[in-house]
């Protein structure tokens, strides 16, 4: 006979990056982020802000992996939540059969410290996020309720939003989306993230003053790599 699983399990083991960690993301635009990795680390694009609360946030994950339509696991994890979390809600595989969270949750996980709350479901109760101000970032809305019968996982890692997330982990998001660092990269990507702000500025600037077309084009098109018929 097989046996039954537990209800609940907690992953005692837990990642978390230094307050200067943390402190080298704050501000900084998920597309800096994703360069600075080379192209990788953003969530799904249906994963995006919620309503009106779109600024920027970063912190370490806190994940929560529930079964589809249960939220047991998210409940749970709100006591494990350190001030400065990102509180990451998997719905099993992006579940969209009813809400992941609503404002009540929503409204604890902000009194817990947390500073956002990512998943790759709905959520629900649009009117209550919005008063309670925590930024949320989701597949949509629905009013339809979820259960809490568990089993679930408060930490550990989880396939999430097309890529494998873990407690620990910096989360960055903005109105442009979800980003992830996987924890052993944070200090290399910070580093990068660095060069990015400069080389990105310094492009900014240029279209400010009246840039057209960039000049690796201009060569590619004046040169044999280009035939013009």
């Amino acid at each position: 006979m097989i046996e039954e699983p537990a209800k609940l399990i907690v992953r005692k083991d837990r990642n978390r990056p230094t307050d200067a960690q943390i402190a080298a993301f704050q501000g900084v635009p998920t597309g800096f982020v994703v360069d600075a990795m080379h192209g990788r680390g953003a969530l799904h694009a249906g994963i995006s802000p919620l309503g009106a609360h779109g600024e920027a946030v970063a912190g370490p994950a806190l994940c929560a992996e529930n079964q589809p339509g249960d939220i047991l696991a998210t409940l749970a994890a709100l006591a494990y939540l350190s001030p400065g979390d990102v509180l990451i809600v998997g719905t099993a595989g992006g579940y969209q059969g009813c809400a992941a969270a609503g404002d009540r949750v929503c409204g604890m996980a902000r009194n817990a410290g947390a500073v956002g709350l990512v998943t790759d479901g709905p959520l629900r109760d649009l009117a209550g996020i919005e008063e309670i101000g925590l930024p949320c970032w989701a597949t949509g809305l629905t009013p339809a309720s979820p259960f809490t019968t568990g089993p679930g996982v408060v930490g550990g890692a989880m396939p999430f939003g097309g890529l494998h997330v873990a407690t620990g982990d910096m989360i960055v998001a903005d109105a442009d989306g979800v980003v992830v660092v996987p924890f052993d990269m944070i200090d290399t990507v910070a580093k990068r993230v660095a060069q990015v702000r400069e080389v990105e500025l310094a492009l900014d600037a240029e279209v400010r003053e009246g840039l057209k077309v960039p000049p690796a084009i201009e060569e590619l098109l004046a040169s044999d790599a280009t035939r013009h018929d």
